[in-house]
């Protein structure tokens, strides 16, 4: 979210040679000239190869954007710059879009929880990372549904169903050493009370189920850490269940990775592929593909009902990766 005072936004002016940056309205926005500049690398890398459509599609991302004015605080004065115009290509490997729907499904996920802790009160949360070798980028696909199969396995398993009452689980593919690829599994997983009494599962034991039912013929790497609750606050003020909720739902793929041929490969072979998957209480909170341009445009004010025209625009500047006023 954009913020400013009356008083800076009245103070933003260049002189008419000079063009006047998003950033000098808010320098919190910075995310906006970060991500799309990533995003016109990424185009660079689709150009010209089997992909050349998704380069066009990502060419033509959010090069305009409109915002509205929040009202002024009471207290501070402050201003909100409130996305309400702009063009996303939807494009899974596209670092502007990839951000915006990781937005959406936070808070999406934030909207929902409320009611979901009302109804279990008592509930707990573990946040579970789940990991296998790495692979050559030509054998992801493979390796991945081997996961997922290997996932289904796990959560059959007694001790997986006897304490999960929901849980999210979403796919990372991270860039190796010698260009090999590192997927893995992120789940946040929502736990009867009884999980840290009597039915506690160890890291060891975690360690041992996802080998047996990956069929593993070595030790894999599994961390697995309880989100500790903050006596007297609700969950939706706690920052550990906060930071654990983002980093399950953060970028499929990092930006930094997606470069030369590494990336045409990988986009070749998770084509398709689902990369977020929830069962019990959470199954179908964030609803992967059913995202709509509207989703992504108010991903981070997704309670809005303001549908007035937008106060002023900004567009792409691709010689400068910047965006400035028009």
């Amino acid at each position: 979210m954009l913020r400013a005072t009356l008083a800076s936004v009245e103070a933003v002016s260049q002189p008419a040679d000079q063009p006047c940056y998003l950033t000098d309205y808010s320098p919190r926005d910075r995310p906006w000239d970060v991500h799309r500049a990533q995003a016109q690398v990424v185009e660079g890398v689709y150009q010209g190869t089997v992909f050349d459509s998704l380069a066009g599609r990502i060419k033509g991302c959010t090069g305009h954007l409109g915002f509205v004015w929040s009202d002024p605080d009471p207290e501070t004065g402050e201003l909100h710059l409130k996305l309400r115009s702009a063009h996303f290509c939807r494009v899974r490997h596209c670092p502007v879009c990839q951000w915006r729907r990781s937005l959406m499904w936070q808070a999406r996920f934030l909207k929902a929880l409320p009611a979901i802790e009302a109804e279990h009160p008592s509930a707990r949360w573990v946040f579970l990372t789940l990991t296998v070798r790495n692979c050559p980028v030509t054998d992801l696909r493979r390796t991945i549904q081997d996961m997922n199969q290997a996932w289904q396995r796990l959560i059959k398993r007694r001790e997986f169903d006897s304490n999960t009452l929901g849980w999210i689980r979403t796919t990372e593919v991270t860039r190796g050493k010698d260009d090999l690829a590192h997927p893995h599994f992120h789940v946040l997983m929502m736990v009867r009370p009884s999980y840290f009494t009597h039915n506690y599962i160890t890291q060891r034991r975690w360690t041992e189920l996802w080998q047996e039912c990956a069929r593993l013929d070595y030790t894999p790497i599994v961390h697995v850490k309880a989100v500790k609750p903050k006596l007297g606050v609700g969950s939706l003020d706690q920052l550990p269940l906060r930071r654990a909720i983002a980093e399950t739902l953060k970028y499929a793929v990092k930006p930094q990775d997606m470069r030369d041929d590494w990336l045409i490969e990988l986009t070749r072979q998770v084509y398709h592929l689902r990369f977020i998957a929830s069962g019990g209480i959470l199954k179908n909170v964030l609803r992967e593909g059913e995202e709509t341009e509207q989703d992504l445009l108010l991903a981070d004010d997704p309670s809005a009902t303001d549908a007035s025209e937008p106060d002023v625009y900004f567009r792409w500047r691709r010689d400068i990766r910047r965006y400035v006023k028009r």
